[in-house]
């Protein structure tokens, strides 16, 4: 719980007045029956022995009840207001802290967690804990003041009919531990079946495309059955002991009242109790079952809070594995654009045996394009992803600028390198908003001579609304050409030291891909540029080419020169230039 401390600290004050407030409307519940109480024994006049007091005694009594009534009521509106207060800032807090930890993950941290578990508990579960935390603000004070101050009551009322009360609280307590020692396990499992909804939802509407082009809409629809199917049994089980706790504690009291006016009404009888006094006691012994009966809501949707409060921590504690906490040259900018890789391996997981990359060794001087080129799954994606530290090498050194990029602030190296990726993404929002991330301060203009180095100003211009066109999630109303271009453009105003472009711009026309390239022997000269490809001929004007074959670089130099000594190279080149032949 100290991990919580600071998120109830700047809202001290809430979490301390609320509990206060509702305190003074436990005061009104406790002084309520026994004023009540007087008015029947001495207003009324049905105590024995003594005579009615009169109309005039009862409104007086009368008025300090409505007065009480009144002090209980802003009694319960400030409590409930500064619960209210207290929960919503504390999950807005939490909820951000969550967020910023899961924008430093990497992606080794990232694969951990699904995404749509991340969801969940950024929305869900923090959810949990906030309306647990009002609810406790309201009823922890509330709670134990009622009982405790109906028990001293009903023992000074009466002594021998209290001790009914010893005998059924204890029952009702180990009820309780034995409800919360059953809900934790279930609301745990409930809010993992969440999390695997959510992910199958999620999944199923970023990749509507892909269902519908192979017509899985009926698959998708048993799958998320089975998820939902799933996720309701789990959500029964766990709310069976919901479902049954209320009724139990709702038979107890009654029982209970009944046992309280059967024996208090024989002490009527013989006269050694005032009615008045059994009407206020009968009260308490509400108000004490059902104080008993806060605290068992509590305590179950307390239970569900401590599955979602492991689970938020589970994130909040989770270490990132890769970090510039150890950088010896936090301050230092990509300033030339110079990479070299020493003696290079790397493998995803440290328990797979097999490195992905295994001695790689190249130099890429400032303003130089290097091609890289090789079969699917030959490491192309995995090699630039090293050098802005998306994931980091596990062997050897990759260095910028004669730097190891371990000892560059994460912040300064991934300013220097803007990267293209085989996914395109955009953002909801207008095309304007989507290429400012490139740069947020850039001026139109710099945005627009961007765009027509991306040969995207026309497309765009092309559209009703121009720069100013909303796009869907994910970019979904603009052609994957379009979309390649969007994200070039947006690399492009970034001005970066090394730009890489991983296999962009394979849904655009070979005409389109030349203009392309000639603009950055233009605007990007002193800009080190890697291009991964498929086709040799998005590369073969590069001035060197990497070729590179299961993790290794198996070729390296000029278009020509790798005609003549690279075995690889000479298959790719001719397996191309025969399909174009055929298709010519």
């Amino acid at each position: 719980m100290r991990q919580y401390a600071k998120y109830v600290k700047p809202y001290i004050w809430c979490f301390i007045l609320g509990p206060i407030f509702m305190i003074v409307e436990v005061l009104g519940e406790v002084v309520l029956p026994k004023l009540m109480s007087v008015i029947i024994n001495y207003g009324v006049g049905q105590q024995i022995g003594v005579e009615p007091k009169g109309t005039g005694f009862i409104l007086m009594i009368g008025g300090v009840m409505i007065l009480t009534a009144l002090l209980m009521m802003l009694g319960g509106v400030l409590g409930a207001y500064f619960a209210v207060k207290a929960s919503v800032n504390f999950a807005a807090d939490l909820r951000r802290d969550v967020f910023r930890k899961v924008q430093k993950f990497s992606f080794a941290n990232i694969e951990k967690f699904s995404t749509g578990s991340l969801v969940t508990r950024l929305t869900n579960d923090i959810t949990n804990m906030q309306n647990v935390i009002a609810m406790a603000l309201r009823m922890m004070l509330r709670a134990p003041g009622m009982m405790i101050g109906g028990l001293i009551m009903a023992f000074v009322m009466n002594p021998r009919l209290a001790l009914v009360l010893c005998v059924v609280i204890p029952l009702l307590v180990v009820a309780l531990v034995l409800v919360m020692r059953t809900a934790f396990p279930r609301f745990d499992t409930m809010q993992n079946r969440i999390d695997a909804l959510n992910s199958r939802i999620q999944e199923n509407i970023t990749n509507q495309r892909v269902v519908k082009s192979f017509v899985r809409d009926d698959f998708e629809k048993e799958t998320f059955d089975t998820a939902n199917l799933d996720l309701k049994d789990k959500t029964l089980r766990a709310m069976k002991v919901v479902i049954l706790t209320m009724p139990i504690m709702t038979l107890t009291m009654n029982i209970t009242v009944m046992a309280v006016v059967w024996f208090g009404g024989q002490q009527i009888l013989v006269g050694d109790m005032p009615v008045g006094d059994l009407t206020a006691f009968t009260t308490y012994v509400t108000q004490i079952l059902m104080s008993l009966m806060m605290m068992s809501m509590i305590m179950i949707q307390g239970s569900r809070a401590l599955a979602s409060s492991h689970r938020i921590l589970e994130v909040l504690n989770t270490k990132i594995d890769l970090n510039d906490n150890e950088a010896k040259e936090k301050e230092r900018l990509v300033t030339q654009g110079k990479i070299e890789f020493r003696n290079v391996g790397f493998r995803y997981y440290k328990k797979h045996k097999h490195n992905v990359l295994q001695n790689i060794n190249f130099t890429a001087n400032p303003g130089e394009i290097i091609g890289i080129i090789g079969s699917t799954g030959s490491g192309k994606s995995s090699l630039v992803q090293l050098i802005p530290r998306l994931y980091d090498c596990t062997e050897g050194e990759v260095l910028v600028d004669g730097v190891n990029v371990k000892d560059y602030s994460l912040n300064n190296l991934r300013n220097g390198v803007a990267m293209v990726l085989q996914k395109n993404t955009l953002f909801s929002g207008s095309i304007m908003d989507n290429l400012r991330w490139g740069d947020e301060n850039a001026t139109d203009e710099e945005v627009y001579e961007a765009a027509r180095e991306a040969q995207a100003d026309l497309f765009v211009r092309d559209f009703s609304e121009g720069y100013d066109m909303e796009l869907g999630q994910g970019g979904v109303n603009v052609s994957g050409g379009q979309k390649q271009r969007l994200c070039i453009a947006r690399a492009l105003l970034k001005k970066p030291k090394i730009l890489i472009l991983d296999d962009s711009t394979s849904a655009v026309d070979t005409a389109t891909e030349a203009k392309i390239r000639q603009s950055f022997s233009t605007s990007l000269r002193d800009t080190t540029k890697l291009i991964i490809a498929q086709r040799i001929s998005s590369v073969e004007g590069a001035d060197r080419i990497l070729v590179m074959d299961e993790g290794q670089i198996v070729g390296q130099g000029t278009h020509e020169e790798l005609l003549e000594s690279c075995e690889t190279y000479q298959e790719i080149y001719y397996s191309q230039k025969d399909r174009e032949e055929v298709a010519g």
